[in-house]
């Protein structure tokens, strides 16, 4: 089994190993329920093996091994200790320069589309460059402390590494937090289907194509999901899509092209460019589009787990070379985007180009194809993880035939409620302001837990400098991580909900959107 048979790129259900082996033969989403593992062996069963080996040496032969292990219960009790850096080398496993290319493919996605306008709310290039600047020293500090925090019991999910430092309930929180970023994440991905059949009939039919029912983004959106997207909700595994989501890296470098050469030889007039934010709050706008952007948090540690040479080492090398791939790519499309159009930018700057030029249109034809490719392996692992919720808290004996239930009836709900809410929600800077904030969740606040439990472990009295220094640093972590997420996810909902809200007008201005659109389809009154 190769690594792409172990994680599609940019999933977040993962390739678990038990704790007794590292065989790369064992993945999730193969013939394995995607919870069994946290119900037989938890993260936190790692024992003190210095002193049990020196008290039990002379234990009796035929006495159970399994007895120097914590057995699982429902408490928030971990014992941390110190692990290898470093596991023999995994057969299969992907090479360093796989692992770049899986952490790009995770990291790089439709942040990108809104990224030149948050450039404008932040008050232009220099200051968005700057913010983010400081962000990527907390993201890359992130990574690596994952990982870290990922030998001590070999884990291979986020979960499990929450389990590890915060017990139980640290890995329940974790699941519901993962769960509610896949279903915006998914309603992100809805709106930009949208946003291509927007720009794509706006330039084909006219500027009043939305009058005709069957060109309206309501009509075309859930239609085409509908059709193309929910028959791939309700499969168990979602290995076939792994060869689209490695496709979906092109497609991005292709549009970070495009937006370079509509800046170079396109004859846009741009709006005004700001070179100062207006309030110093605005820089704070920048923010929820940066971490969304770079977060690929949740599936760094199923990609690290599958590393062929899985030290700190070499995840070192392909973490810096992807971030640093990532910060070109975003940085370039965002700056050359955001001096094209100036502060006419649109929440998806697509929308902004003419798409009867044939680069345009298969700038947004395969958009749209990587998004409706995408938004499956996102359902896939919110579903999983609201299943593990619903399993572990109200299912005892599992079957079959129940998993299936739990997995059709989920799946559709799933379907159902981010359909309807895509249909309400005008663009995907609206979703992106709450996403960012729980970004910074993932970011922030979990590698600050990572570090301070596991620095607490080593070393509780704090003796040395370097624990004191370590300390810091994790509650910054934790501090930050809280803060960023109060002040970007008030923001966001402020913004959104405020009438003065200045969002790009739509190609096509329709009497009746969302619910009412069908509404007057249906003649119901």
């Amino acid at each position: 089994m190769t690594i792409k048979d172990c994680i599609a790129p940019g999933d977040s259900i993962f390739c678990p190993r038990s704790y007794d082996y590292y065989s790369s033969d064992h993945c999730y989403g193969q013939d394995d329920d995607p919870t069994e593992f946290t119900k037989t062996l938890s993260p936190v069963t790692i024992i003190r093996q210095n002193s049990s080996h020196s008290s039990r040496s002379g234990a009796d032969d035929n006495e159970d091994p399994n007895d120097s292990i914590s057995e699982k219960s429902d408490d928030d009790q971990a014992v941390l200790v110190p692990a290898s850096t470093s596991y023999p080398d995994t057969e299969g496993g992907t090479s360093t320069l796989g692992t770049i290319f899986l952490i790009v493919n995770a990291a790089l996605g439709a942040g990108l589309l809104n990224l030149p306008k948050a450039f404008d709310q932040a008050g232009g290039v220099v200051t968005a460059v700057l913010v983010q600047a400081m962000l990527l020293v907390f993201i890359m500090l992130a990574l690596l402390i994952l990982a870290q925090t990922a030998n001590i019991d070999n884990s291979a999910t986020l979960q499990e590494v929450m389990h590890t430092v915060a017990g139980v309930w640290g890995r329940r929180a974790t699941s519901v937090i993962v769960t509610v970023y896949c279903f915006g994440s998914c309603i992100t991905f809805l709106i930009i289907i949208g946003d291509q059949f927007d720009r794509a009939f706006a330039s084909l039919v006219g500027s009043e194509y939305c009058h005709t029912w069957y060109y309206n983004r309501d009509f075309v959106m859930p239609a085409s999901s509908f059709l193309l997207i929910l028959p791939l909700c309700y499969t168990k595994k979602i290995d076939f899509l792994k060869y689209a989501s490695a496709f979906g890296v092109f497609i991005i470098i292709y549009v970070v092209v495009l937006i370079f050469v509509e800046y170079a030889t396109g004859d846009h007039v741009p709006g005004p460019i700001k070179t100062k934010p207006d309030d110093w709050v605005d820089v704070f706008s920048v923010i929820p589009v940066i971490c969304f952007g770079y977060q690929c948090h949740v599936s760094i540690i199923p990609i690290y787990s599958c590393m062929k040479h899985r030290n700190i080492k070499h995840f070192s090398v392909a973490s810096t070379s992807a971030i640093a791939i990532c910060v070109f790519t975003y940085t370039g499309a965002a700056t050359f985007g955001y001096l094209t159009f100036g502060s006419t930018v649109s929440e998806d700057i697509l929308t902004n180009y003419n798409a009867k030029k044939p680069s345009v249109m298969i700038a947004l034809v395969a958009m749209g194809l990587k998004t409706y490719a995408t938004y499956p392996i996102l359902l896939f692992c919110g579903r999983e993880g609201l299943s593990s919720i619903v399993k572990d808290l109200f299912v005892k004996d599992d079957t079959p035939s129940k998993e299936k239930t739990r997995r059709y009836t989920i799946a559709t709900i799933w379907f159902v409620a981010t359909i309807l809410l895509a249909i309400e929600i005008p663009n995907i800077g609206a979703v992106i302001h709450v996403l960012g904030s729980f970004a910074a969740i993932f970011i922030f606040v979990f590698p600050g837990v990572c570090l301070l439990q596991t620095t607490l472990t080593k070393d509780f009295n704090l003796s040395t400098t370097k624990s004191r220094l370590t300390i810091i640093l994790a509650l910054s972590f934790v501090v930050l991580g809280f803060f960023l997420f109060g002040v970007v996810l008030t923001q966001g909902i402020i913004t959104d909900l405020s009438p003065a809200s200045t969002e790009s007008p739509p190609l096509c201005e329709t009497e009746a959107r969302g619910f009412r659109f069908y509404f007057n389809l249906f003649n119901v009154t």
